[in-house]
């Protein structure tokens, strides 16, 4: 392989040379691990990204070469494992009411300040407690992982028309309940 391989490339080649894989975890794993453990706790998420690279390896072979960056394709993985700990994400979100009721570390000198903090991790958890499983993976990934609308749809195996309406339909939810849609603002084409 000439110059840096993209991870098509990676993939490929470590179907015969497994060695080769290890390119694609060190360019990917952290970005996995936060978005996992941002979802389901820290220690959570260090095991499921370490399962998600298990997968990975695993099912390498499955890979679609046509796309060279395999974050979407990592993420997808990511997001399949976290559905079976469901009951560890529903725990997350009730520890984000708790920490509302803890925003009173929040900028100490200034009331205003605790009370839009309260405010907003109230609202970010009721936002997220109402959505769908479906839902909350697409406002997550794009909020939390910084995926594109196209990496979405690839991670999740959606059509992109779905991802872009799915989000619009949330965005305006969120302003009609006067809650967070600035958190999962943006146009994106």
């Amino acid at each position: 392989m000439q110059g840096r391989p993209n991870d098509a490339q990676l993939i490929s080649a470590s179907l015969h040379d497994p060695d080769l894989f290890r390119d694609v975890f060190e360019r990917h794993h952290d970005d996995v691990r936060r978005y996992l453990q941002r979802r389901s706790g820290a220690d959570t998420g260090e095991e499921l990204a370490a399962q998600t690279f298990e997968e990975a390896f695993r099912t390498r072979s499955r890979f679609d070469p046509a796309f060279p960056n395999a974050r979407p394709w990592l993420m997808g993985i990511a997001t399949n494992l976290l559905r079976h700990h469901y009951r560890a994400e529903a725990a997350r979100l009730r520890a984000l009411e708790r920490a509302a009721a803890m925003a009173s570390t929040v900028a100490e000198d200034d009331p205003d300040a605790r009370l839009d903090a309260r405010v907003a991790a109230d609202s970010l958890a009721q936002a997220l407690q109402g959505m769908s499983r479906a839902e909350r993976d697409i406002v997550l990934l794009y909020a939390w992982a910084d995926l594109t609308y196209a990496e979405i749809a690839h991670a999740l195996h959606l059509p992109l028309g779905t991802v872009r309406s799915r989000l619009h339909r949330i965005r305006r939810r969120l302003r009609e309940l006067g809650s967070l849609a600035d958190a999962i603002d943006g146009d994106e084409s």
